[in-house]
């Protein structure tokens, strides 16, 4: 039985404590074929996966860099290699959008173009549409005019498709199953954290019954933990659900791996002699949790002392906010 906390009055979430844009990142990078096989069966089962793939962010931000047309959770740019045919190295550039813009399939039209005129090389654009606007599905852009025609056709996955599949969902054993019953989940629960809390203690108890490797389970675990934001005393609740689940299955994944990644990195930090070493863990682990940091925070990160530094970190485990983590006020 979970240790019940007394319950102050719920609190609506808001829109702003949602994060979408770093765990998508974080999930296509570390599991780019299950994504692909998972949303692109059609265009996976053309991918030679015995090379390697590339991703190269900072090349596509290079290509694009003149070129922004509206926002969108992530995109990502990989180059493969494709079965058979003369054309073997290509490139894939991804979308995830996150709200419904006008100016979407032109966006993907210029980029792709752009992709192309870099490396000479076939470039295949490929989009989800993460938005809750069931009918908004552009799959194409162009033009036509003297006689002249030019414009793109690209592969679509719509995440609101797959709202009355959540039990399909949550039976896979393709992380993207999880993942977006998880988005999905996140999306309907905005305004009603105690039920946020029954969906993300459902979707950590399925992680433990689909008997997959200890490091799936701490990755899927991190995306859905950064995914689903929670109030800390809803938090303290899904901890203590982990660590009855984890002394039931007699295991221990993720009871103790945010203690557990501060203590090593600062100790790799101390051997460099570095206390830039640790300051540099000490945002990654603040970027994971808490998002993009503000001017103010990474200012504060590159003039603290290595006492400073500790200290912050422990404080990761339990503090609620940002803010808080640096006990600072939260309008600074």
């Amino acid at each position: 039985m979970i240790e019940q906390d007394v319950e102050p009055k719920e609190e609506l979430i808001g829109t702003p404590s949602d994060q979408y844009d770093g765990p998508w990142k974080e999930a296509i990078e570390h599991y780019f074929p299950e994504f692909m096989v998972f949303y692109f069966p059609d265009a996976s089962a053309e991918i030679d996966w015995s090379k390697e793939h590339v991703f190269l962010d900072q090349e596509l931000r290079a290509v694009v860099q003149d070129a922004e047309l509206g926002t969108r959770f992530v995109d990502r740019l990989v180059r493969v290699n494709v079965l058979g045919g003369d054309e073997r190295l290509i490139y894939i550039h991804l979308e995830v959008q996150g709200t419904k813009q006008a100016e979407f399939a032109q966006r993907l039209f210029t980029y792709n173009y752009r992709i192309y005129d870099r490396y000479k090389r076939p470039a295949a654009s490929l989009a989800v549409l993460a938005d809750e606007h069931k009918e908004w599905k552009p799959t194409s852009f162009g033009f036509s005019v003297l006689g002249f025609k030019l414009g793109i056709e690209f592969p679509i996955a719509k995440l609101t498709d797959y709202e009355d599949k959540l039990d399909e969902l949550l039976a896979s054993d393709n992380a993207f199953g999880l993942i977006t019953a998880a988005h999905i989940l996140t999306q309907q629960t905005r305004k009603h954290e105690k039920k946020r809390y029954e969906a993300k203690r459902r979707l950590i108890r399925i992680l433990y019954k689909r008997h997959w490797g200890k490091q799936r389970v701490i990755k899927l675990f991190a995306i859905l933990d950064w995914l689903m934001q929670l109030p800390e005393w809803l938090n303290n609740q899904i901890r203590q659900e982990i660590k009855t689940i984890e002394e039931r299955e007699n295991v221990r994944y993720i009871t103790s791996i945010e203690r557990m990644g501060i203590a090593e990195g600062l100790a790799t930090g101390r051997a460099e002699g570095l206390v830039e070493g640790e300051s540099r863990l000490l945002r990654r682990l603040l970027e994971h949790r808490f998002g993009a940091l503000p001017q103010w925070a990474t200012e504060e990160l590159s003039s603290a002392s290595e006492q400073t530094l500790e200290a912050w970190g422990e404080a990761i485990l339990t503090a609620p906010t940002l803010e808080a983590v640096f006990n600072t006020d939260a309008t600074r």
